[in-house]
């Protein structure tokens, strides 16, 4: 970024304690990142973009860019703020954000407010875009022609810079209009269930030995989900040491085909038609062969199983319609996403009879849930009229 720019561009860890400083006496604080993560494991934290109210409005308070990157930098301050529940961090879809302050700060922001999550609440639709909200709560239109730059690249570019910061100047808006619809609809309570899922750090964490449910396999096999499950440990676990992308060691089609062919010799693996050159010997290579090893050996009683019980569920199909009529019309009329409500699986789980769906527990509950239930024991019927679909009590 020019020198002449007129945008705060932090580079020093004590400026950026004195704006931390700052941003502690403050009701909230607006947060955003930008990161790279195409050629490692873990995503690369390019830069930091912060804003406050202010005293004449939310838009008049201070707006910073902070350089992870600079020589000397310690975010130390930042996540000191982050530990700071009298400030609450407002971010927009934050998971990936998370990810980087849990691995790499070890901390996760409280008290948390995710815009994104927020307005689906409100009724704005699954997974309503940052532009949106601009547009629709800040009356603003946001320049993303920025987004798929290279952030981890100096100096900064004046378009870089201005698009970064807008991430988080009109967030202020969006954030005191989206409070104001919860307190005015009792809904702020919905939200922190929501929340709770995003503020476990267990979310953040990708064990090798559970990398293995992450492929897509129509195979069932014992012995070959034994192989795969190997397989993938040992990719997930060189990724993760080497800090490349998993893709590097080998991709999903590669680890299909290896657990299939089963292959026991360098010559074997000479033979695969999808793994990279470079995996055909070296580290690489022995740790296949070993993996394969691995799960050929594997005792049948501890292989793993590919479907759970829900996949082999007997689902009630007229009941499982019913209930999707129904949870579209609860979705209209509490002006709330149906997807935050129930999901596809949700409701062909309340189909066949099982009773632990998240739908079931909650704000979910009250809003879907109780009548989904007295729907399924027929105490419930579906009428039309006009455009609505009303509920009946029987």
């Amino acid at each position: 970024m020019t020198k002449d720019s007129n945008i705060p561009f932090i580079t020093t860890t004590d400026a950026l304690a004195a704006f931390c400083a700052q941003a502690s006496g403050a009701p909230y604080v607006t947060i955003d990142t930008e990161f790279l993560r195409e050629r490692t494991y873990y995503a690369k934290l390019c830069l930091l973009q912060m804003a406050l109210p202010g005293a004449d409005g939310p838009t008049s308070g201070p707006a910073v860019l902070v350089d992870p990157l600079a020589e000397g930098m310690d975010l130390a301050p930042f996540y000191a703020l982050m530990r700071d529940e009298n400030v609450v961090k407002v971010l927009h879809a934050a998971r990936q954000d998370l990810e980087i302050f849990c691995i790499e700060g070890g901390t996760l922001p409280r008290p948390l407010f995710d815009t994104q999550v927020a307005a689906m609440v409100c009724g704005f639709g699954d997974q309503v875009g940052y532009e949106t909200l601009a547009r629709k709560l800040a009356k603003a239109n946001v320049d993303k022609s920025s987004r798929f730059t290279d952030w981890s690249r100096r100096p900064l570019s004046e378009a870089q810079a201005k698009y970064a910061l807008a991430d988080v100047t009109h967030l202020r808006v969006i954030y005191e209009k989206l409070t104001a619809m919860l307190e005015q609809t009792g809904r702020a309570p919905w939200l922190h269930e929501e929340l709770a899922i995003l503020l476990d750090p267990e979310t953040y964490i990708i064990r090798p030995e559970d990398a293995w449910k992450r492929v897509k396999t129509r195979n069932d096999s014992g012995k070959f989900l034994a192989i795969l499950r190997e397989l993938a440990a040992f990719r997930e676990a060189y990724a993760q040491e080497r800090d490349i992308p998993r893709g590097r060691v080998f991709k999903d089609d590669a680890l299909l085909e290896l657990a299939a062919a089963k292959p026991r010799t360098l010559d074997d693996l000479g033979r695969t038609r999808l793994l990279l050159r470079e995996a055909r010997r070296g580290e690489i290579a022995d740790g296949i062969l070993a993996a394969v090893t691995r799960g050929i050996d594997c005792p049948p009683e501890q292989q793993p199983k590919q479907n759970s019980a829900r996949d082999a569920l007997q689902v009630n199909p007229a009941l499982a319609d019913l209930l999707r009529v129904l949870l579209k019309a609860k979705s209209d009329n509490e002006g709330v996403a149906a997807k935050l409500i129930a999901s596809s699986a949700d409701l062909d789980a309340l189909a066949a009879g099982l009773r632990d769906a998240p739908a079931l527990q909650g704000w979910r509950a009250e809003v879907f849930g109780n009548d989904a239930l007295r729907l399924c024991k027929g105490e419930l019927a579906l009428a039309v009229k006009g455009e609505r679909v009303e509920v009946i009590a029987l």
